[in-house]
């Protein structure tokens, strides 16, 4: 690759981290089952609506963990403990080499600043955030992709897991 090209490339890792950022895998027990908390946020590379897990980007001398939990906090409003973290995933390497780890955050739905959650949105963030059934993920993200959104990876993955674990009875 060219010297100029790699000069001009936006780094979004900080120094003395092995990720670009998070995202962050929240699911909510509902009183009608476990719900997958998501978020429709335009992107402007695709044109779309993306149907995404919530995410960001880490910060200097930040954990991955540290992260999740305030990017949880900024994007939906909810507060939470950060309880897994998965291995380094590729978004693209044959592309690119951004990278992040999945992180599962823990919300306790009895906390009283998790009753009505208020997002702390950046003025360039248009965020909606909303969940959907663990059960019926896989139908509503193709109901959803019908309907013209564009389904991330991420939560296309997710939904993907759920659906092979259902089908060899896991």
């Amino acid at each position: 690759m060219p010297t100029d090209l790699l000069l001009s490339w936006k780094q979004t890792r900080p120094a003395n981290c092995e990720v670009d950022g998070v995202g962050i895998v929240t699911i909510l027990d509902k009183s009608s089952g476990p719900e997958l908390l998501l978020q429709k946020q335009y992107r402007p590379p695709i044109d779309k609506v993306v149907i995404e897990v919530p995410a960001g980007l880490i910060d200097p001398n930040e954990t991955v963990e540290e992260c999740a939990v305030r990017e949880l906090k900024e994007e939906t409003g909810y507060v939470g403990v950060a309880d897994e973290t998965s291995t380094v995933m590729y978004n693209d390497p044959g592309f690119c080499n951004t990278n992040l780890n999945m992180v599962h955050v823990r919300v306790d739905m009895s906390l009283p600043e998790n009753q009505n959650p208020k997002p702390q949105l950046e003025d360039n963030e248009f965020i909606e955030c909303f969940t959907l059934p663990l059960a019926s993920l896989f139908d509503e993200l193709k109901r959803l992709e019908s309907e013209g959104y564009a389904i991330d990876a991420r939560i296309g993955t997710i939904a993907e897991g759920i659906e092979l674990a259902k089908k060899l009875k896991l």
